[in-house]
Order: structure tokens, then sequence, then C-alpha cells
């Protein structure tokens, strides 16, 4: 057992020294979700008023309510940013040492998975630091409530950009796949809109909105912060991270899976 945490510590030491080291990476994952939040939410309730129903029997305000769409938003990036630095160390070869480390190759991806997921973690919260600085203000018990389900949601979407580097072939290419399956899913979610806003205007876009695993991780993240229980939306996104993992192991394997064709030139 002792093995196995000095395994955990570090590559999640490594995992948090690279991303302190990295600091444009730092910045970069707050100024997006930034951005959002104050230059289209303005835009927004310019054209739509200030504020809007969602299912909570009560009026909030279209910054509030994207708030967790825009957590997501960066667990997203920083999922995709984790896998990028996967394809760079395969390419380095270092990649290839830990995989033949003696660790169960489930467990040093899922050690990765993890150390991502408490970088992105590390985000959200110093994110949500300065929306509250600029009035936008959220239940004082959901600070804390949201910590074990950006966990989850963490996990998922970092699975899922690992199912992706093990793909990719090359460094260079990682990036339009990385805009290929960012946009489409941020969008084609619950996280700036309600999903039943977006059924007055197309039944086909809710219906793909209904299939995305990210609409689930956002209503995760909203229903959290306002102390309610999503079960569909916590065993969707089980499932998807479940199956995402597995996908990620059996791509990682260098006899059975794409790694080793990943790597060739």
């Amino acid at each position: 057992m002792n093995q196995y945490w000095v395994c955990f510590s570090g590559v999640v030491t490594r995992e948090l020294l690279r991303f302190l080291q990295q600091r444009e990476r730092f910045f970069a994952a707050l100024v997006r979700p930034l951005m959002w939040l104050f230059v289209f939410a303005a835009g927004f309730r310019a054209a739509l008023g200030v504020s809007i129903i969602p299912p909570y029997e009560t009026y909030i305000t279209y910054e509030v309510y994207i708030i967790p769409g825009l957590l997501g938003m960066i667990q997203l990036f920083n999922g995709m940013q984790s896998s990028l630095s996967m394809v760079y160390d395969r390419e380095m070869g270092s990649m290839r040492v830990l995989m033949t480390s003696p660790m169960p190759r489930w467990f040093l991806l899922s050690s990765k998975l993890i150390a991502g997921a408490l970088v992105s973690i590390l985000q959200v919260y110093v994110f949500l630091a300065i929306a509250f600085s600029f009035g936008i203000e959220l239940p004082l018990d959901g600070y804390v409530r949201i910590f074990p389900v950006l966990i989850v949601t963490g996990v998922m979407l970092g699975a899922l950009g690992m199912v992706l580097s093990s793909w990719v072939k090359q460094l260079e290419n990682f990036a339009g796949i990385m805009n290929f399956v960012i946009f489409p899913m941020f969008f084609l979610s619950s996280a700036l809109y309600p999903l039943w806003k977006i059924a007055e205007s197309s039944e086909f876009l809710v219906q793909i909105c209904h299939v995305n695993p990210f609409t689930y991780a956002v209503e995760m993240i909203r229903f959290a912060l306002y102390g309610k229980f999503n079960p569909e939306a916590l065993g969707i996104t089980c499932a998807a991270t479940l199956l995402f993992i597995v996908i990620a192991i059996i791509g990682y394997d260098p006899a059975k899976g794409l790694m080793q064709k990943g790597g060739k030139k």
C-alpha cells in the first residue's frame, strides 16, 4: 500500500509543479471564462433582461446562472491541456517510461486523472474568488458542496481528453482535435442556456444536448451549488467517466491499444 501512495503522490506532485511553472496556462484558464462572464453575460442581459427563470422556483441573474457552465469550461479546457502534455510526454518518451513501471497501468492513468482534476479545482476556486470580488455571490455552503462534484466532473473530462490523446499521432494535430471537441461540447449543453429554453427554438438541438455528457457535468455542479441532488446527472456522469477510463486504459496498452500506433510518425 505504501508503494501505491508513493507513486500516487509522485504523479500528483509532478502535475502540480508542472502547472505552477506554466503561469501562462493558469492565466489563460481564467481569462477565457472571465470574458464569458463579464462580456457575454452583459450582452445577454441587455438583449433579454436582467434575469432568467431556471427550475429553482426563483429568479437569478444570468451571471449566476452561467457560473456552473463556466466552471465546467475550466475543467474541460484543463482536461484537454493535461492530455496535450501527455501527447508531448509520449513523443519525448517519458510517457512510455511511466507506462512500463511496475505499477498497474490503470492506477498510473487514474493517478494522472486525479492530479489533473485537482489542478482544475484549484483554477475553479480562483475563478470563483474573482467572481465573488466583483459581487457575483453564490450560496456560501455551495462553495463546499461542489468540491466532491468537481472531482467527479474533473476526472470525467480528463478521461475524455486522455482518450483523445491515445488516438493523436502527433502533437501538432492535437490543437485541432481539441477545438473540434471542446466547442461543440460546450455550446451544445446547458452551460449557457437552460435546456427548456433551447427546446423552445429547436427540438433537434435539445436532443443533442441530452446525449452530451458535458450537459450532465454542468447540471451536477449547478444542482450542488443550491444543495440539490440530481441522480440522473450523477449516474450518467459516472457512467461516462467509467467508459472513458476503460477506453483510455486500452488505448495506452502498448500491446493492445493505440499508444504504439499513435507514437509512430
